[in-house]
């Protein structure tokens, strides 16, 4: 089994936080990492990282760097680099990525597409 490589977070280590008091509906874009700990609806699209928090509950199409997720999410997700799936996720979608790492407990609902680093999705 392959280890989760990101490391646990701080919300101090983050420009921006939607905190788990928060409610966003609609399209986010950002490059910096994002941390959700509430519930989002819509679509991301990101060059940088984004953290799914334990009490998140995420309703979209999720397109980044590296995710890792420790709450909810329903939507695919494709990521340039790496999905992780912590033991407290919950994911109903399909996962498009270089590599997928998924810890005892995490459930996953959906197909996985392991792709190369720069592969499209034609092939």
């Amino acid at each position: 089994m392959v280890d989760v490589r990101m490391k646990m977070l701080d919300e101090s280590d983050f420009d921006t936080i939607l905190s788990n008091d928060m409610e966003f509906t609609g399209d986010a874009k950002f490059v910096n990492p994002v941390m959700i700990k509430g519930k989002f609806s819509g679509n991301i699209q990101s060059s940088g990282d984004l953290y799914i928090g334990d009490d998140a509950v995420v309703k979209a199409a999720l397109n980044a760097g590296g995710v890792s997720v420790r709450g909810k999410v329903t939507g695919d997700i494709t990521s340039d680099t790496v999905v992780e799936l912590h033991s407290s996720a919950a994911v109903t979608g399909d996962i498009t990525a270089p590599a997928m790492a998924m810890e005892s407990g995490a459930v996953f609902n959906g197909t996985s597409r392991m792709i190369s680093a720069g592969d499209d999705d034609e092939q």
